[in-house]
């Protein structure tokens, strides 16, 4: 089975490591051809552009937004029209429901298959194979592809037959990741300007009430104040808020808390933060405040 991965951004080049470990050969294609090196130094085979991944069984995506995703695959002369039938376009980029269900349905017109498989982790996660995994699509194809996804991730769900559920899924959650980074961010600005320490506020709720991984990682993040480097940037939160809301307007469910975390990104983009990560907007109470080193 012939591998291809295109997209070698923070996240795409862990999972792309991973599969080229565990597999032994991989295909790599990335709009910046210097993001492969290091793959192609571990024995990857460089790909020229994306029509040229058509000759491989599976190809992995990890694009930033619906834009890359057309360009790359939709487009004319791209990966759509070059793959062949029977072949396996697995996305895990974090795009729009009614992108991946056009996605599924233009695959299926060329007797391609079509999954989804969005991620949850970070980039140190992708590069140690500790990524949470949620698939859609056809599930005797995903129950094919199980060994080489368990090479990226910790752990798999299969959310339902239609690949755009799983990039629902994936949506709600980073919505849920948001509103933690908003309120946990709202709560230390304020016991910090009535003079309580933050790191031993965190240490409080993280050994108490919020033990979760989420707690504990941009918990630290907004106690240190360490928003850069970006692990996952401030403008890709933005961008995946507006896909929140497109969801939920399709779907007549209404969202207000996702609102105002719209606002809290457009705050920093409104200053020109991109190279901050996402959990910044959890600064923004304490910045509002006026507590002292914002």
């Amino acid at each position: 089975m012939r591998l291809g991965f295109m997209g070698l951004g923070r996240m795409g080049s862990g999972m792309a490591s991973r599969l080229l470990e565990g597999h032994g050969t991989l295909g790599v294609y990335n709009r910046n051809p210097l993001a492969a090196g290091m793959l192609l130094e571990k024995g990857a085979e460089a790909v020229p552009e994306p029509a040229a991944l058509g000759d491989y069984d599976v190809v992995f995506t990890m694009l930033a937004d619906d834009r890359a995703v057309r360009e790359t695959i939709l487009a004319s002369g791209t990966l759509l029209d070059s793959l062949k039938p029977g072949a396996v376009h697995v996305s895990c980029s974090t795009i729009s429901v009614s992108l991946a269900a056009e996605l599924a349905e233009r695959h299926a017109d060329h007797g391609q298959v079509f999954l989804s498989l969005p991620v949850f982790g970070r980039p140190d996660a992708a590069a140690a194979g500790r990524l949470f995994l949620v698939a859609g699509g056809d599930h005797a194809a995903v129950e094919r592809l199980e060994s080489l996804f368990r090479l990226i991730g910790q752990d798999l769900w299969w959310v339902g037959r239609a690949p755009e559920m799983a990039n629902l899924v994936k949506l709600s959650g980073n919505f849920l990741i948001a509103a933690t980074i908003e309120a946990m961010g709202e709560a230390m600005a304020l016991v910090e300007k009535g003079g309580v320490d933050r790191h031993a506020y965190l240490d409080f709720l993280t050994r108490t009430l919020f033990t979760a991984p989420v707690h504990h990682n941009y918990g630290k993040l907004l106690a240190d104040r360490a928003v850069r480097p970006a692990g996952f940037a401030a403008p890709l939160g933005q961008k995946d808020l507006g896909l929140v809301q497109q969801a939920a307007e399709t779907l007549s469910v209404p969202m207000p808390f996702a609102g105002i975390l719209r606002e809290r990104f457009l705050a920093l983009a409104a200053r020109g933060d991109k190279d901050i990560d996402w959990a910044a907007i959890g600064l923004e109470a304490a910045r509002q405040a006026a507590v002292a080193g914002i």
